[in-house]
């Protein structure tokens, strides 16, 4: 297994497929919301990066088995994306591992702020944020993905070269 810092080929489909298979199987989200990743994983891969951005995919058996990104928003703001693994890959502490490399990629680079959106009924990733002292700071109700859902905005906030508590 080959953790990559840049796109590969077949990155953005099988990293849309992944988010597609999870989400379908927990959730009931159907072909908008894979649309959705694999066009906006698209246009982070593509665009010039900001300083502060960083990407990483797990590539094993020549494809795309997981995948998380930071996201440079500027003024010290970043947003946590596209974290997933294949299901094989989880409780490895792989995962665990890729998140602890973005904290210590966002301390590096003076970020003051991370947030991410989640959704509610994933036990595992809730653990494994708040580990990182992510904390809830919105909780939305709405028709979402041809659903109706739960989104939660999760939240970092560090001063800058400040350490998250170790997990």
């Amino acid at each position: 297994m080959i953790l990559r810092d840049a796109w590969f080929p077949g990155v953005v489909g099988e990293i849309a497929a992944l988010h597609a298979r999870h989400y379908a199987a927990s959730h009931g989200f159907g072909a908008v919301f894979e649309a959705k990743v694999a066009r906006e994983l698209g246009e982070f891969l593509s665009r010039p990066a900001r300083v502060g951005d960083l990407f990483r995919a797990v590539e094993g058996e020549g494809r795309a088995l997981g995948s998380l990104a930071l996201e440079d928003e500027g003024g010290g703001v970043a947003h946590l994306r596209w974290f997933i693994l294949d299901e094989t890959l989880r409780g490895t502490g792989l995962g665990r591992r890729m998140l602890g490399e973005a904290m210590a990629h966002a301390r590096a680079q003076g970020f003051t702020r991370i947030y991410l959106w989640t959704l509610e009924g994933l036990p595992a990733a809730a653990r494994l944020y708040a580990g990182f002292g992510f904390v809830e700071v919105e909780r939305l109700r709405a028709m979402q993905w041809g659903r109706e859902t739960t989104e939660l905005r999760l939240e970092w906030h560090g001063a800058p070269g400040a350490s998250p508590p170790a997990v």
